[in-house]
């Protein structure tokens, strides 16, 4: 039956987990701290055996607006919780919450609003991922709650597949109900990826507001990683390329060409460059593994998803891998798939001179490149940092890109330090580009690190041209002559730093720093707590 707009005003949020007696509390407790609109709270215990649920009669003896349901096994995912969530709730809406996250004060009033409104089958709002226990807060999916709007058919706007997660939304109940759409059962790592698919296959009448909804709680240091942070194994990349070909075909099957096209494209832009970026920390069996297992993948592609902006990091990317039976080339692939991407030399030519990604695959034409605006090229700068007492130095080297660079006359970097947990940006300094050796140019600038402070900083580039036009990027770390090397230096400031410049995963420049004799130890404590996590995890 469906429930007319004025009197569905009655949301239950479906609470999973499994084995979390340290987060459940905050969990329920933060979505009953929504108000009135909250009826209900139905927290389904995934069979845990740490006291999950004995906490959580605890919590429904005190409040009644809380709901218990015990599995009799446990699952093996999220998806099944989810759907017995689905069928217990009896309120006009649901939405989702795990039992480590939180929803922020008036997170619900903001949905329903909008789904009363707009009478919108389904309401999705800003989800922020916070990073602990530093508490740095990174929007997901910014671009797409920018602003409201509303959607009566969701094709309109195929950035869509873009936000696969299911708990930063409101759901009609018996939307959900009438067009079957529920997760996948059992162990299925990335269940949300089918179930948005499937959402979006249902053509809802969907609204998008600007407020934050959802807190997603990422904690890079536990003990046992999350489902999407531990990519450690091969089965989690096969997991993801499955649940990513299971979410095509459905919006394929139900008519959504242009959503189908749009998560194929995603995959390349998201998923490829984000694991890609890894492969150097992986050993050779699993890149071994996960390239045979992505080219079988990739197979599946046709030609009009590489037509697609050809010069795409992620499509390059995925070409190259097509090419190659063997993993090759790693290093400049990770530098690729960075974001903001960096194509680092050698920039070879085929046998007529046009570019390609190396001599022995002329196959890879780059040549789509010499018509693309300098400013969305994939640049690269080399970087490297000397740190002394007082005032260290900071070199920079901008690289040609097939004489694009050049020919757009390259005057002056911007450069800046941006504090990775606070997200403060200091010592912002414009250096001009001189000409050095043929086909780069080089800046050079002092960096204070004592005025910088203690924490990790990443080093922000922004390319500035003669016709006025820039390109924000990041750069390469050079890893050369003990360049990375951790090392203590005199301050008249603090007695001494430690100071440790790092290439990420990415290969980009980034610095950590340590302040006098209580700051180096706890940069040593937390490197020890970090390698007895990785031995743990192998």
């Amino acid at each position: 039956m469906h429930l007319h707009p004025d009197h569905a005003t009655d949301v239950s949020v479906v609470v999973i987990g499994y084995n979390d007696v340290t987060h459940m509390a905050d969990a329920v407790r933060s979505a009953l701290a929504q108000g009135p609109s909250v009826s209900q709270v139905v927290a389904v215990d995934d069979c845990s055996t740490d006291g999950t649920f004995e906490l959580l009669e605890r919590l429904a003896a005190t409040e009644p607006r809380v709901r218990v349901i015990r599995r009799e096994d446990n699952s093996g995912g999220c998806g099944t919780p989810r759907n017995t969530g689905i069928d217990a709730v009896t309120t006009p809406y649901v939405m989702f919450l795990d039992s480590d996250d939180v929803l922020p004060p008036g997170a619900v009033n903001a949905l329903v609003a909008a789904a009363r409104e707009e009478r919108a089958e389904v309401v999705s709002g800003l989800c922020v991922r916070r990073e602990l226990p530093s508490g740095r807060e990174v929007p997901w999916q910014r671009k797409l709650y920018g602003e409201g709007a509303v959607l009566t058919r969701p094709a309109r706007l195929t950035r869509l597949v873009h936000d696969t997660l299911c708990v930063n939304k409101l759901y009609r109940t018996d939307f959900l109900r009438e067009h079957a759409i529920r997760f996948p059962d059992g162990h299925y790592p990335y269940e949300d990826f089918v179930f948005s698919a499937r959402l979006l296959a249902a053509e809802p009448r969907l609204a998008l507001i600007p407020d934050q909804v959802y807190v997603w709680n990422v904690r890079r240091s536990a003990g046992h990683l999350s489902i999407s942070l531990d990519r450690a194994h091969i089965e989690n990349w096969r997991a993801r390329t499955e649940a990513s070909r299971t979410a095509y075909d459905i919006l394929l099957n139900a008519g959504q060409k242009e959503l189908a096209r749009a998560a194929r494209a995603k995959f390349l832009d998201h998923e490829l460059r984000m694991y890609a970026r890894e492969l150097s920390l992986r050993d050779a069996e699993y890149r071994r593994a996960w390239w045979e297992h992505t080219r079988q993948f990739l197979g599946e592609y046709d030609a009009a998803d590489w037509a697609v902006n050809p010069t795409a990091a992620g499509r390059l990317l995925g070409r190259v891998i097509l090419a190659s039976p063997e993993p090759r080339d790693l290093p400049r692939l990770k530098e690729l798939a960075a974001r903001p991407a960096r194509l680092c030399p050698p920039y070879a030519r085929g046998r007529d001179g046009t570019p390609v990604w190396a001599e022995d695959l002329p196959q890879i034409s780059l040549e789509p490149y010499l018509v693309r605006p300098v400013h969305v090229l994939p640049l690269a700068v080399d970087a490297e940092l000397h740190p002394h007492a007082g005032s260290s130095v900071l070199r920079l080297r901008l690289h040609d890109l097939y004489g694009r660079v050049a020919a757009a006359g390259p005057e002056a970097l911007e450069v800046a330090w941006r504090h990775r947990e606070g997200g403060r940006t200091a010592q912002q300094v414009t250096v001009p580009l001189t000409p050095a050796t043929e086909g780069t140019w080089s800046a050079e600038t002092g960096v204070d690190l004592a005025r910088l402070g203690a924490g990790t900083w990443d080093l922000r580039l922004r390319v500035c041209f003669a016709d006025g036009t820039s390109r924000d990027m990041t750069a390469h770390a050079r890893a050369g002559a003990g360049l990375l090397r951790r090392r203590a230096v005199p301050s008249v400031r603090y007695g001494a730093l430690l100071v440790q410049p790092y290439a990420t995963h990415s290969g980009a420049l980034a610095l950590r720093l340590a302040m006098g004799l209580h700051g180096v130890t706890s940069i040593l404590r937390g490197r020890l707590r970090r390698l007895f996590h990785r031995a743990a995890s192998q």
